[in-house]
């Protein structure tokens, strides 16, 4: 078995990011070739943190994995490489990016564990999102903050941080925030003196190079509390984001950043009037509606037969109109909301008329291109044949005066 210690580079220095390691192995894997190197610098998927990518010899590595009977780094390539030697590349924005999460998540974690005695229970780090799970009720303003707060001294102290190997019986006498799983000699990561964890992830030398700790979002899951971070470089894109929104919707409001919250209450408040002004308004015009369209409509077995097209208001505004008309006694209804291309049509009657509109409303839906279905006393449809509108409509009509002869 590969000494892992030896034959990862990025456990001696994480800012490492050029080397050259003789080929050891190549095989295989899928449509790809897994690339085995007597050393890497490429850090393999594990612990939470993503895997590195670069190039080996020029080719783009799209995976890093942990070969699992050996822990031999298995870099993942398009093709097979050639020569005895390999000169690696790692991308190191990447990198860079995932050392300032992954050392943000230990400062965070053991602030949350320091202060609310709230141990974490996962780790998740992807290239836009950064979680971790937390044993913890959900938070108030003041434990929000004060964490944000200590976590960020932490940084602003610019504490080192580092690494080394440790056998189990030094192991037993850290001070440690999450006991290791594995046996063996058990790597450590140290933040100054207030954090030590079991950790093979690649960290900063210092918090200082973490950059800001920006608590973005609480929510729960499952029985813990998932907590939504960013650190460093994504903070500042947060940041300047979220600014730029800000000040974008001052502007449009023309109001200061600091009255934004009390001018979007108050629009808030404005707009609840202006529906239920708009919901009134739409109750009037449906009354209408409903009554000149019954007025005019034709009359067949003792029942009118309101018929009619709308090309506005919306398909919701028509089932409406459709309701309200069903409300009168002795009628029926046999209408068409036409959009663009399409055609929703609706067949209904009040409670009086016993006739069962479904099968009319098929028969007419296949006049569209189309079909549909609903309760007995209502039902809707639609079809993309715009052109066999009045059509479709006659049909129902007369379907309707049918049955109601018989």
């Amino acid at each position: 078995m590969m000494d892992v210690a030896q034959s990862r580079l990025y456990y001696r220095d994480a800012y490492l990011t050029s080397f050259e390691a003789p080929i050891v192995e190549q095989f295989p894997m899928g449509e790809n070739w897994g690339v085995v190197l007597d050393c890497s610098a490429f850090y393999p998927t594990s612990g939470g943190q993503p895997h590195d990518t670069g190039t080996l010899n020029g080719l783009p590595v799209v995976d890093v994995v942990e070969r699992e009977e050996d822990r031999a780094v298995v870099h993942v390539l398009s093709r097979q490489l050639q020569g005895e030697i390999a000169v690696g590349q790692v991308d190191w924005t990447r990198r860079f990016d995932h050392m300032q999460q992954h050392t943000g998540q230990h400062i965070l974690s053991h602030v949350f564990e320091a202060l609310l005695d709230a141990e974490t229970v996962g780790f998740h780090l992807t290239g836009d999102a950064l979680t971790i799970d937390i044993a913890h009720g959900p938070l108030t303003p003041a434990e929000w903050e004060a964490v944000e707060e200590r976590a960020n001294e932490l940084v602003f102290a610019d504490l080192p941080v580092e690494a080394c190997f440790v056998d189990r019986d030094a192991v037993a006498r850290l001070p440690l925030r999450k006991t290791p799983a594995v046996s063996g000699p058990i790597r450590i990561v140290q933040v100054g003196d207030v954090d030590y964890s079991p950790c093979g992830g690649t960290h900063c030398r210092s918090t200082g190079i973490v950059g800001l700790i920006l608590m973005r979002k609480i929510e729960r899951k499952g029985t813990a509390m998932r907590v939504d971070f960013v650190c460093g470089g994504r903070a500042l894109r947060d940041a300047r984001r979220k600014n730029q929104l800000v000040n974008a919707v001052s502007a449009g409001l023309s109001v200061g950043d600091f009255e934004l919250a009390e001018a979007v209450s108050r629009l808030q408040d404005e707009l609840k009037e202006c529906q239920q002004t708009l919901r009134r308004a739409n109750e009037r015009f449906l009354e209408f509606e409903a009554e000149r369209l019954r007025a005019s409509a034709e009359v067949a077995g003792g029942v009118r037969i309101v018929r009619t097209v709308l090309d506005d208001g919306g398909p919701l505004l028509a089932k409406h109109l459709a309701v309200r008309l069903m409300g009168y006694p002795a009628t029926a209804v046999v209408l068409a909301y036409v959009d663009g291309n399409s055609v929703q049509l609706i067949v209904a009657r009040s409670d009086d008329v016993p006739v069962d509109v479904r099968p009319i409303l098929k028969e007419a839906c296949r006049l569209i291109g189309g079909g549909g279905g609903g309760q007995p006393n209502m039902a809707q449809g639609g079809g993309s044949r715009t052109d066999q509108v009045e059509a479709a409509l006659d049909q129902a009509v007369l379907s309707l005066k049918m049955a109601l002869s018989q």
